[in-house]
């Protein structure tokens, strides 16, 4: 008997059912399993060849995922997985993404339990990009890429079978949104006139990496008539000021602004560094405080910041960005003059991690870590 038949002994590990797609489909909407959409059934043969890119023992929780703190064991991965209809070669990606997810610092459970309409996005960086053949050009945050769409979905279910993110239950979200079906994409490096991602955030550039952020959907930054990299960057500062964003209440957020590959080099050929970018915004990204409410103002800025707007007058900026070394920029998309902003969650850190070996060598290519 194989490793995996023993572990499937156990009922908290199997469920047996007619091999009929339709019935099995089912019974899962009958008992919660699931985003609403048809699921690949998880079969002993199918989580079997997702296993076989895992060098964790199968049975053993890499990390518990709130709100309802479930064990997120490989096993519970791979079916996950296997249903949101991925191939077995994403395996370790869609492990690694979890982990950075259930660091401390990305505060998953107040994400998973908000009110507010943010989900987990899910950056890629580095070799693995190409060889899973990943959308960093036109439509990446669109449908039409099997590995973003199903590896974003196999997260959602791993977050709503094994966290328990269930509308109405574990996830209040006052809305939801289509970031909570599918939230994956790559970062596009060759069109990148900086550093990526990873590398900024100290990672060498050959190694494989994901970055997590708590993020809305995008927002649309149009701006085609803008020759100047200041004036791009005026017009998306514009586009992050918002008397409703979660991020201007929170001193440590990391809101994330994705640059289409256009603005993107209008801007660096500028003279613009990453780090220019990111001061000019928070210079520039600020809002008259008589902007809010009465009572936003009375009940929030001269309580949670009174050092600052407790006699302040309403003409006393706000900024909407409190650190620039906070920002996220990744550079995104395919030809044309677009940005986008992501507001946040607010009490979340973006986290990034690295495909490692079991000897902490850092993995460039995924058949390396085959078990």
């Amino acid at each position: 008997m194989s490793e995996l038949s023993q572990l499937l002994l156990d009922p908290e590990n199997s469920l047996e059912t007619k091999d009929d797609f339709f019935e099995i489909n089912a019974l899962y909407l009958e008992k919660g399993w699931g985003d609403g959409l048809p699921l690949i059934p998880p079969t002993e043969q199918r989580v079997a060849a997702m296993l076989e890119y895992c060098d964790r023992p199968w049975n053993e929780p890499i990390a518990k995922i709130a709100p309802r703190y479930g064990e997120a064991t490989p096993l519970r991965l791979a079916a996950n997985a296997v249903m949101a209809g991925c191939k077995p070669e994403y395996f370790p990606l869609i492990v690694l993404a979890v982990e950075a997810m259930c660091e401390e610092s990305f505060n998953l459970y107040g994400i998973q339990a908000t009110t507010h309409i943010c989900a987990p996005l899910v950056i890629v960086n580095g070799p693995v990009v190409k060889q899973l053949g990943m959308n960093s050009g036109h439509n990446a945050f669109g449908p039409g890429t099997h590995s973003n769409a199903t590896i974003g979905r196999a997260i959602r279910l791993i977050l709503l079978n094994i966290g328990g993110a269930v509308p109405g239950l574990g996830d209040m979200s006052t809305f939801g949104g289509p970031n909570k079906y599918s939230f994956c994409v790559a970062e596009n490096e060759e069109a990148n006139p900086w550093e990526p991602l990873h590398v900024e955030r100290g990672f060498p550039k050959d190694s494989s990496c994901v970055t997590v952020i708590g993020a809305e959907c995008p927002h649309n930054v149009n701006d085609h008539e803008s020759i100047s990299g200041q004036g791009i960057l005026k017009t998306i500062a514009g586009s992050m000021i918002s008397t409703g964003a979660n991020d201007i209440y929170y001193p440590d957020a990391t809101p994330l602004i994705v640059m289409g590959p256009e603005h993107a080099a209008s801007i660096a050929n500028d003279g613009f560094s990453k780090k220019s970018v990111k001061q000019f915004l928070t210079d520039h990204a600020k809002i008259p405080l008589g902007t809010f409410s009465t009572e936003n103002i009375e009940r929030r800025f001269r309580v949670a910041f009174a050092s600052v707007f407790k006699n302040a007058g309403l003409d006393e900026p706000v900024p909407m960005i409190h650190h620039a070394d906070n920002i996220v920029i990744a550079v995104i998309g395919g030809a044309g003059k677009h940005s986008a902003v992501f507001p946040t969650f607010g009490a979340t850190k973006a986290v990034t991690r690295a495909l490692k070996t079991k000897n902490g060598d850092y993995v460039k290519f995924i058949e390396k870590i085959k078990k």
